[in-house]
């Protein structure tokens, strides 16, 4: 149960990345369909804004997800770190009903759910951990995570205010991710392409770790000596920009977007298909006596190793018998 709940608060945390848009996600796009009429700078900006506006006004959509990270920097345990998701996502305010499945937490174990169902309604998160979890959790196969919570019974500030900035940052739609797409010094039009059989138009700009920071509204949550902190750790990783890119229908919505973030482990690429702007979004929490609390499992396992190390402290003490 350990690896399995592993695998999957590390894919959470994954998916909760690729909503952000605080990573730039890539994926190889069919430029071989790309037409060498491009738009002047003007008529991007006109193009991205129109997309904005109607991407914001959408408030939902149907989702596939695919985010790749180097192998190296997942394990040798975790397959080719892949993760897919699938479904419906509503913003403002953020819902979810997602699925998500691939190697980066199925490797686990063969007790590891080959898929694993996300809720999100009211920023609390249940994810379905299989029949094997419901075997050791009284029947209780769903993983309850409430991040707000956790923060405030942690009873640490700086924790609660950055908890918070990743509740935020869920909310970072299409809509947002075109506005930071927006400020992109290099934003350019590369022609036109077919997806799918969806004609649309092709966009790219890359944005450099400072600006994207600077652009990432669910960080201001942040103090200036946290933010700094953060650059630093980003830089640390080897990481200096965002390549996004950006397919747009007739419609002015987007169909596809990718972004790729380097490092020195290797390329982190994540790619978002979108369909069915303004699709129903209707989350049914799953009952009480089916959850069990991420926290307070934590909780129980953290006193569980206390009493194992005390009671090997005391069986390591003198020989009361000499």
């Amino acid at each position: 149960m350990t690896v399995v709940v592993r695998r999957a608060v590390g894919a959470a945390a994954a998916t909760a990345l690729l909503c952000t848009g605080a990573v730039a996600c890539g994926s190889d796009s069919d430029k071989a369909g790309d037409s060498s009429g491009t738009q002047s700078h003007t008529q991007v900006t006109q193009a991205l804004t129109a997309a904005y506006k109607r991407t914001a006004g959408a408030k939902s959509a149907k989702v596939e997800m695919t985010m790749k990270m180097p192998a190296s920097a997942m394990g040798a345990s975790a397959g080719d770190g892949t993760i897919r998701t699938t479904g419906t996502m509503g913003w403002d305010p953020t819902v979810m009903d997602m699925t998500m499945s691939g190697s980066a937490f199925t490797a686990g174990g063969e007790d590891a759910p080959k898929n694993i169902r996300m809720l999100w309604q009211d920023n609390v998160m249940y994810m379905d951990m299989g029949a094997s979890a419901a075997k050791e959790m009284d029947g209780k196969r769903w993983m309850k995570m409430d991040l707000g919570a956790i923060a405030k019974q942690s009873g640490d500030e700086k924790a609660m205010r950055q908890m918070t900035g990743s509740l935020d940052s869920m909310n970072q739609d299409p809509a947002q991710q075109i506005a930071m797409l927006l400020d992109s010094p290099n934003l350019k039009h590369l022609g036109s392409a077919t997806l799918g059989g969806v004609q649309t138009e092709h966009y790219k700009g890359t944005l450099t770790v400072d600006e994207m920071l600077a652009k990432n509204d669910s960080l201001k949550v942040l103090s200036k000596s946290e933010r700094s902190q953060l650059l630093k750790n980003v830089k640390k990783a080897g990481i200096k920009d965002y390549d996004t890119e950006l397919w747009v229908n007739d419609d002015d919505l987007p169909v596809r977007l990718d972004v790729t973030m380097d490092s020195p482990q290797g390329a982190t690429k994540i790619s978002e298909k979108f369909s069915d702007y303004g699709a129903a979004v209707k989350v049914d929490v799953p009952p009480a006596g089916q959850t069990f609390d991420l926290m307070d499992m934590l909780k129980k396992i953290g006193a569980a190793a206390g009493a194992g190390a005390g009671a090997d402290a005391s069986d390591s003490g003198p020989d009361s018998s000499v």
